[in-house]
Order: structure tokens, then sequence, then C-alpha cells
């Protein structure tokens, strides 16, 4: 397991699945194109951009590189770093057929190649067990504190996303990832009783 200080962008969901089993970073899909229309995940990718800074790390197609491309133009240059991955025909194993281009995207690549594409973009690669700023939140305090699992908790979520601005569709876990990067377990009870 490696740790990055920064945050990485991915296009999907596969791609995140495939780097969270390596990658102990907050990892955030842009959901493809739909990151052109939508406000609330820009606003989300500024926001980690300032705090953590961010890794686009998108397919090597030409749909990639159109993703990266507007990425660059909403994130402020000193804050982004570019991870390329190679270019290598095949095809992804949950597929039936090859890409229209014919390259593998980042679900398909390998541990190794993934961590030598991060390596030569620049990226500081620190050991699991480097120390963190403050107590991280964790699925049990969420529990505790009614934000999953209890017959409110959606509604608690939701009024506690929007006071962060952060996107109101966000699942428990993957508000639970974006809080950990920008607030500690004591910001968070103190947000809470605001609300």
């Amino acid at each position: 397991m490696i740790k990055l200080n920064e945050a990485v962008i991915v296009e999907g969901r596969y791609d995140k699945i495939l780097l969270r089993g390596f990658i102990d970073a907050p990892i955030i899909e842009t959901g493809g194109f739909r990151v052109f229309k939508d406000k609330e995940k820009q606003k989300l990718i500024r926001k980690l951009s300032e705090t953590r800074g961010i890794i686009i790390m998108t397919d090597s197609d030409s749909a990639g590189f159109v993703i990266r491309n507007f990425l660059r133009g909403i994130v402020p240059a000193g804050k982004i770093k570019h991870c390329y991955i190679p270019q290598i025909r095949g095809k992804e194993k949950r597929k039936a057929e090859v890409s229209k281009e014919g390259y593998l995207g980042v679900e398909g690549l390998d541990e190794k190649t993934i961590i030598e594409a991060l390596e030569r973009s620049g990226v500081n690669i620190c050991s699991k067990s480097a120390e963190t700023e403050f107590e991280e939140i964790t699925k049990a305090d969420f529990y505790e504190l009614g934000l999953s699992g209890k017959e409110n908790s959606a509604k608690l979520r939701e009024k506690l996303l929007k006071k962060l601005g952060m996107p109101t569709y966000l699942s428990s876990n993957a508000f639970l990832a974006v809080l950990n990067c920008f607030y500690s377990k004591k910001d968070l009870l103190d947000i809470l009783r605001e609300i």
C-alpha cells in the first residue's frame, strides 16, 4: 500500500476500485464526461486542488485527454500533477470487446505499471506508516454520529453536504473519503453541532 498526499482524479468507478487496492489517498471519479456539466464535482475538485493538490490519471485515449485538458482549465497550474499511463494495446477483463482506440485504460493496468507512472509524474510516494496531521474520521464515527445506518442518516448527510458545499449525491463512503481530505474528527463534531 502506498500513501499519496494529493487526491487522485480518475475517469470512472472501475479505475477507482483498482486504485483503492494499493493507494491510500482520496480517489475521485469524474464520471467520464459528466464532469463537464457537474458544477458540484468541479467545485469539489477545485477545493481538493487548493487544500491537497491533485493528480490527474485518465486513460491514454483521446477521451482521457479531453477530460484531462478540461480539468487543467478549472484548476490552478501549481496545484495539479499529470500522471500519464502508457498506451498499451489490450482489453479489460470485464469488457466484451477492446475499446474504440484499442488501448487499456487505468482499470486494465497492473499495480507496478501504475506506480511507475506515478513516480514518473513526480508524485511524492510515502509509506503507509506516514503519520497523519489529525485524527481520521471512520465509518464507526459516521454510524455513531447518525450519518449512516440510522433512520434519518441520508437527510443528515445531505444537510451536512449542503453546508460544506459538496456534491449532495455523494454516497456515505465517498463522503467519508472527501471529509477526511478537509476535516478532522473534531472539526466534524463542531460542524454537526452547528446544524
